[in-house]
């Protein structure tokens, strides 16, 4: 039993290395090959994981297989943090994500989204003009409106409105239903005279570059998007706490372990 919670910390840490390693690359490949704004936002994060990863699976490693005491002790120490840090974040993720919904349109197959129905937190993540330019720009660049465009270019307006689009496609390829645009494609619309009660309708363009990314509306479908994203990674992040904490129970047992032998 003594021998065992060792082995199988070692092992769990070496498989823990081995993953590391295509984390890191691919965190160095992004910083060096990306092409876009969307994809360098990532390759900072990634290399950070990829070295934590590996730095803390080395201490693991030699702290577990060749009894050195202090390695383990960091190991612990920042396994312990990490599981604070993971259950902090998925009690934030819920708190953060229990508010915000679409509104039921009547005769209407898509729903349709405020901000202000999103918890405060996450409305101000898309009212700085800074942030939202870079959303903006990986809309555009992952061609949520061009996919959608074609998708449904041959489709009447009958057939549109009973059509059940995504939060982003609702909201940022197509003006809103206050706006009472004459339809012309799914995102190509004619203008009716104003004024308008919504201050989106003064904002769609039919330009594939605009539409209406910088409607409220498209903002509110991103937040919809980012609110149910969370929640899935809040479910999965329950899952790894429990990982996390077997792990750090097997890493206290071998601590343990290391503390007799050096009495004796």
């Amino acid at each position: 039993m003594v021998q065992c919670s060792n082995n199988l910390l070692g092992i769990l840490n070496f498989f823990t290395f081995l993953l590391s390693i295509p984390i890191l690359s691919a965190g160095i490949w992004l910083g060096k090959n990306a092409a876009t704004e969307c994809e360098r936002f990532l390759d900072k994060p990634i290399v950070v994981i990829g070295i934590f990863l590996m730095f803390v699976s080395i201490a693991g490693l030699v702290g577990a297989c060749c009894r050195v005491s202090c390695l383990l002790w960091l190991y612990l120490c920042a396994m312990f943090l990490l599981i604070l840090l993971g259950f902090c974040f998925t009690i934030f993720a819920f708190a953060v994500t229990n508010r915000g919904a679409g509104e039921v349109l009547s005769d209407r197959g898509y729903k349709e989204y405020r901000v202000g129905d999103y918890s405060n937190w996450l409305q101000k993540r898309v009212s700085n003009a800074k942030n939202w330019d870079r959303i903006k720009s990986c809309l555009v660049y992952s061609n949520v409106c061009s996919t959608y465009s074609s998708r449904y270019a041959s489709v009447s307006v009958e057939e549109f409105y009973k059509t059940n689009l995504n939060a982003l496609q609702s909201g940022c390829c197509k003006p809103s239903n206050d706006c009472n645009f004459t339809y012309v494609g799914p995102t190509n619309w004619t203008k009716t005279a104003g004024p308008y009660t919504n201050e989106d309708c003064n904002v769609w363009d039919n330009r594939p570059g605009t539409l209406c990314y910088n409607c409220q509306a498209c903002k509110a479908g991103m937040l919809d998007n980012l609110k149910n994203s969370w929640k899935k990674v809040a479910k999965v992040n329950i899952v790894f706490l429990v990982f996390l904490i077997i792990v750090y129970s097997v890493g206290c047992c071998a601590f343990r372990n290391n503390r007799k032998r050096s009495y004796y």
